[in-house]
């Protein structure tokens, strides 16, 4: 018998709904809180390498990923400058085995609808427009004070996890003093079509921003982006994020020219955000309430392991509270025993590779890589 039988979900995120799949798949009680009125998802493109596609098969939706994402084995390097010579190609490991490509990329908010469609159909209970204002636990269980649009509301479950991003209210509510920081950095994001040719990841390091990179998503999509330092944007409108986005593109060649050809005439989705990095030490729980994905740890997107790590927080969450029958300390010990280290890992190379590129030195980049490769390509 499973440790929990009702489980509340705050965020309908990456890391929330795959916790919501899970639990429900094993018959537990599931209601997902979610505060947006509107459960669409911003952004642009999303990179998966292989360990998370491996979970995403576990979650029951990798034949649905595999079809609205564009997979290759390939990342490219080019110099900065209007010429953009090729420097080298080298392949990706399949961090997930042999059965799924190296890295796959993705429209953002394609991966949250096959997410939140997958939820509701193991028997998740997902509720818009609700936030969590108040908890109070005992040894038995945590009652939610929600606000919604019809008024207060209260709810009572066994577990709560806390699944609600970078700016989580429920490791506010459960005090702990850890926050994301932001690391200098800045980053345009941009959805735009895919130029004849760009069928892998191609990046740059140099020229007037730390990096310019791209990823494709689909047969004629991509989505592009730009590392500067980080700045005050906020209240741009699409218009004139695509323009400041390609300014910064004008010195870069190759594929760029159509990138930022595109960007000139307008680009409908174009985000601006500032890299955060933060891990919350151990515990991630406090009694019957624990943080996972963006809420427990962040870091620059320099190894592409973000999504990767919050489904896989998911992952090892729902198979602790399947296997052990009572919520104690010995499930907590487990859980945090094999996520924590490996999500230290991945934040601390991150952030040792976004610490080179601004002191603009030159480190063992490929090393670091290895590093977290043979790390994740063990399950979790």
């Amino acid at each position: 018998m499973s440790a929990v039988q009702n489980v509340g979900v705050v965020g309908a995120g990456v890391s929330g709904l795959a916790a919501a799949i899970l639990l429900a798949e094993a018959g537990i009680r599931v209601v997902v809180y979610e505060a947006k009125p509107d459960l669409g998802t911003l952004g642009s493109g999303i990179t998966l390498q292989g360990n998370a596609l491996r979970a995403l098969d576990r979650l029951g939706v990798w034949d649905q990923v595999r079809r609205r994402s564009y997979s290759f084995d390939v990342t490219g390097i080019r110099a900065p400058g209007p010429e953009a010579p090729l420097v080298a190609e080298m392949h990706d490991n399949a961090m997930g085995g042999p059965d799924y490509p190296a890295t796959a990329g993705m429209y953002r908010p394609d991966l949250a609808e096959i997410l939140l469609a997958r939820a509701r159909a193991v028997g998740a209970v997902v509720r818009s427009g609700t936030r969590v204002t108040a908890l109070v636990q005992d040894d038995d269980a945590v009652t939610l004070d929600l606000a919604t649009a019809g008024g207060p509301d209260r709810a009572t479950h066994d577990l709560v996890v806390g699944a609600d991003g970078l700016n989580s209210t429920v490791r506010e509510l459960i005090g702990i003093a850890t926050r994301p920081e932001p690391n200098g950095m800045g980053i345009f994001r941009a959805f735009v079509r895919r130029p004849a040719g760009a069928d892998h990841t191609e990046l740059v390091f140099g020229g007037p921003s730390y990096i310019a990179g791209f990823c494709p998503t689909g047969e004629d999509t991509m989505y592009a982006y730009l590392v500067e330092d980080k700045q005050d944007r906020q209240g741009l409108t699409p218009a004139e994020g695509s323009r400041l986005m390609a300014e910064l593109a004008r010195p870069y060649g190759a594929h760029w020219n159509d990138i930022r050809a595109q960007l000139e005439r307008g680009a409908e989705h174009v985000h601006y955000t500032w890299f955060t990095s933060h891990l919350v030490p151990a515990p991630w729980n406090r009694g019957r309430v624990v943080v996972i994905g963006d809420a427990a740890h962040s870091c620059p997107p320099t190894v592409a392991q973000g999504a990767a790590q919050a489904v896989e927080d998911a992952v090892v969450l729902g198979d602790v509270l399947a296997r052990h029958d009572r919520l104690a300390d010995a499930l907590w010990t487990e859980f945090h025993e094999r996520r924590v280290p490996r999500a230290a890992a991945v934040v601390e190379v991150s952030d040792q590779i976004a610490s080179w590129l601004l002191a603009h030195e030159r480190g063992d980049v490929p090393g670091l890589h290895r590093t977290i490769s043979d790390l994740v390509s063990r399950e979790p």
